[in-house]
């Protein structure tokens, strides 16, 4: 395995962002790599937010990884800022390697650096070999999410 690179996303990088979006079951059905018009706005969104981090792991110029770091400011816990990690996805030749670790860890030290004071994540209740991943870094399954589509 080449070295490993973990560097904010671009607009060329979209296409294996997405493949890997789609690329499980629940992705699958929500996700569409035929156009990627709505991921391109989302991305140029999300670069003028000073709040977001979307980044990718890179590896001998391909995109093996990528998630999504949101920071949010707030007055709980004694005014402090929180970070939220979403989308983590790891190429399915790259699983088991390492990879996922070495993402989550980037995203903790990052969120530290940040001042975040608490990292928090949701995964769907069907992934639970990513509950036990996330348990294994040292996550605590302390809350019950909720979602309301729109």
């Amino acid at each position: 395995m080449g070295d490993l690179e973990i560097r904010p996303a671009t607009a060329d990088d979209v296409p294996a962002i997405v493949t890997m979006l789609a690329d499980d079951p629940l992705g699958a059905q929500r996700e569409s790599p035929d156009d990627l018009t709505p991921y391109l706005t989302a991305l140029e969104r999300l670069s003028a937010d000073a709040n977001q981090r979307l980044v990718v792991a890179v590896r001998e110029d391909r995109v093996v990884g990528t998630l999504q770091l949101t920071l949010i400011p707030g007055l709980s816990r004694r005014g402090a800022t929180r970070s939220i990690i979403e989308g983590v996805r790891v190429h399915a030749d790259e699983r088991g390697s390492g990879l996922g670790t070495q993402l989550i860890e980037w995203a903790i030290d990052e969120s530290r650096h940040l001042g975040c004071q608490l990292v928090q994540l949701t995964s769907d209740n069907t992934r639970t070999d990513a509950h036990r991943f996330y348990e294994r870094l040292g996550f605590t399954a302390s809350h019950t999410g909720f979602k309301l589509a729109l």
